[in-house]
């Protein structure tokens, strides 16, 4: 305990020589040798359940004075960390106490409004053909090795991500490729980790609940490219808030452009065919790369080149990559992204959560669909509404039939 209040800059209450394993921020997933994080809440504070924390087993809590005198008139006689903001320690003290897993490993780190997913699976497909032991964490899933375990988050909290990373080394995988949202930029789950590579897709309308305007999320997806969150990013600069992403990033940035726009390494040919796209990449000083990625739409091809150009900026030799993915390039099957789970009639099945996204999904659908093109789309309650508006005007352009669910409509009157 001594040892980590010296790495966060926190006053500890109790015994110095005592033990913490790992951190755990909810007090019913508690376990022997755990560190309670206790951080205030909407309502209630979660210093409140450190007492149920302490009886199921923690040896300490983190938590801020207010928290603390909460802990002590509880009677709770475990040492505690004091802190003056829960939250902007939790990501390195569940680093540390995990041993820097992370750094154990070559990681990537993708952000943006959409593709973050898709491009993190190109990434994991095309490392486990060149050999690597792989770790996967985003939307979908967590991975590695013979375990996989549904998401909850888009990048978990600080403490279970740290204790993954730690299974993951534990595991012998050398090479992690994660999504990171902004929300976990912004509440600092993601803090502890500097990434080999981050990755840039893009930036439209979305969180805004969250972030409140479009300049606040993009300052907050900016944070992940400074030196204390990366060592080089790739961008793709296909629209005007990615070029701002490139010229003001504080990390080596690689440029990567699909529709024209100066850059580095450019998509120069880009052909439609049945299952997905081949595309050929091209450097400023001649290099060539061709692959393919086994996924319809444009977006798919920025998604394929962002993963090629990320792995080449860690390291991956050009000619190794091209022989490791083969003629098949990128053949993968991403879940909810494009996914066709019929052929006849077709049916896809895509995430598309914001108007971008949708209008990019059906913008590819309508041309290759000769009949009707019917969409099924929702809207979360409670969430970012001022993109509601613009999703349905996407919908009525470019489909036959629009059919609205209800989604989860949270507090909202459906």
């Amino acid at each position: 305990m001594a040892d980590l209040a010296a790495h966060v800059g926190a006053r500890l209450d109790g015994d110095p020589s005592a033990t913490v394993a790992s951190v755990v921020l909810d007090n019913r997933r508690t376990v022997p040798g755990d560190l309670f994080a206790a951080v205030p809440g909407a309502r209630v504070h979660g210093a409140a359940f450190a007492d149920d924390a302490v009886r199921r087993g923690a040896t300490a809590v983190l938590t801020d004075a207010t928290g603390a005198q909460i802990v002590r008139d509880a009677g709770c006689a475990v040492p505690v960390l004091v802190v003056e903001d829960v939250r902007a320690v939790l990501g390195a003290s569940a680093a540390h106490v995990h041993g820097q897993a992370a750094a154990a490993m070559t990681t990537f780190g993708v952000t943006g409004t959409n593709g973050k997913t898709t491009t993190t699976f190109l990434l994991d497909h095309a490392l486990r053909a060149l050999g690597r032991r792989t770790g996967l964490v985003g939307t979908v899933e967590t991975r590695f090795g013979e375990t996989v375990v549904p998401s909850a988050l888009t990048t978990p909290e600080a403490p279970e991500l740290q204790g993954w990373l730690a299974a993951m080394v534990a595991d012998d995988v050398d090479t992690l490729s994660m999504e990171v949202s902004s929300h976990s930029i912004a509440m600092h789950r993601v803090d502890g980790i500097v990434f080999d590579v981050v990755g840039f897709t893009n930036l439209s309308q979305d969180h805004l609940d969250f972030h409140g305007t479009l300049e606040e999320y993009f300052a907050t997806k900016a944070e992940l490219f400074g030196p204390e969150r990366a060592r080089r990013a790739v961008v793709v600069v296909d629209d005007e808030w990615g070029a701002r992403m490139a010229r003001e990033a504080r990390v080596p940035v690689t440029t990567v452009a699909t529709a024209g726009a100066d850059a580095d390494w450019s998509v120069r040919s880009a052909e439609t065919e049945a299952g997905g796209t081949r595309l050929t990449l091209v450097h400023r000083d001649g290099r060539r790369i061709p692959t393919r990625v086994a996924l319809p739409g444009g977006f798919n091809v920025a998604n394929a080149a962002l993963a090629c150009v990320m792995l080449l900026e860690s390291g991956v030799d050009a000619d190794e990559l091209v022989a490791a993915l083969g003629p098949e390039g990128f053949d993968v099957r991403v879940p909810g992204r494009m996914e066709v789970l019929s052929a006849s009639p077709r049916v896809v099945v895509d995430f598309a959560h914001n108007a971008d996204a949708l209008e990019l999904a059906l913008r590819s659908l309508r041309v290759t669909t000769p009949g009707r093109l019917v969409v099924v789309f929702g809207a979360t309650g409670e969430r970012d509404r001022g993109k509601r508006p613009h999703m349905g005007a996407v919908a009525a352009r470019w489909a036959d039939t629009v059919v609205v669910t209800d989604d989860d409509p949270h507090g909202e009157p459906p």
